[in-house]
């Protein structure tokens, strides 16, 4: 990755913090929601605890939903294809406007970014205002009908809602780990540590251990949702394109699974294929055997 990526990485976190700080405090100064400690500091206002912790849990989820689009295109340096400049392009935007129409959304924008390992995504946040990309990895090892499902497997996560599904599902997640963990440091605090004088330090410290412990146990429910999707979108691909094409696509993913994906964050989730590397539990595609195996399942060899 260039300096410049990452340039442009760091100051696209710290504004998206900065957003997600200053939208969820204007938020709640609305609610009139004010701090969930108590006036003494020697109890908790769970209405606003939970207030508190669903305005930051779902606002950071939502702002990063409508920044995806843009984080895409910077974190992977997509190249949009605003026009067509050879025969390969123009083939790549007739076929996803082929598949968005015959699925009945937005003609999404379409953008290439340069891998060798075989990759497509989908973001953006909305059905009607979406991006797909493509790896040029992709492009050259597979037949065009296999892109061309591959294509609409990626459409058929916008067509489903699946980025704006997991994005209130994340921050639902998010604001009970919040809520919970302060729920526990407060317990730690006034029962272990029986500190009557407001938060101490073992408010603070079980906080975070219990975010961490709660936020891995967490994810495994987000990870669920997530290979659950990819099974959806690999059924909108078999009727978008053909059965027959998609089982060939993810046979040719297979083939080539060594090579590491490089999507990071929030696209991994939204890519044709995952990592690899975790355990089943935190793994946010289920496996290809397993996915091509519903294909057959479902319609036949």
């Amino acid at each position: 990755m260039t300096g410049e990526a990452t340039m442009l990485r760091i100051v696209l976190f710290l504004a998206t913090n900065l957003a997600v700080v200053f939208v969820a405090s204007i938020t709640l100064s609305l609610l009139g929601v004010g701090s969930y400690l108590n006036s003494s500091g020697s109890g908790m206002d769970l209405g606003n605890l939970l207030a508190f912790c669903l305005v930051f849990g779902m606002v950071g989820s939502v702002i990063s939903l409508l920044l995806s689009k843009v984080m895409a295109k910077w974190g992977m340096r997509v190249q949009i294809i605003d026009q067509p400049h050879n025969s390969g392009e123009q083939w790549l935007v007739s076929t996803v406007k082929e598949l968005a129409d015959k699925a009945g959304i937005g003609m999404p924008e379409v953008g290439i970014f340069e891998s060798s390992a075989p990759n497509a995504f989908a973001t953006g946040w909305n059905r009607n205002n979406a991006l797909v990309a493509v790896s040029t990895g992709l492009l050259q090892r597979m037949e065009k009908e296999e892109v061309k499902a591959v294509l609409g497997h990626e459409i058929g996560h916008v067509a489903n809602g699946d980025m704006i599904t997991l994005a209130l599902i994340q921050g639902v997640v998010n604001a009970f780990v919040m809520f919970f963990a302060r729920i526990i440091g407060n317990f730690v605090d006034k029962a272990v540590f029986k500190n009557e004088n407001g938060p101490g330090i073992a408010f603070f410290v079980t906080t975070i251990i219990a975010e961490i412990v709660l936020g891995i146990l967490a994810s495994t429910i987000v990870a669920w949702f997530s290979r659950r999707r990819e099974f959806r979108a690999d059924q909108a691909g078999a009727e978008l394109v053909s059965p027959q094409a998609m089982a060939a696509a993810l046979m040719r993913l297979k083939e080539t699974y060594e090579q590491p994906s490089e999507l990071n964050g929030e696209l991994v989730a939204f890519g044709i294929r995952g990592e690899g590397k975790f355990s089943a539990l935190f793994s946010t595609h289920p496996p290809l055997d397993a996915r091509i195996n519903a294909l057959r399942e479902r319609y036949g060899r």
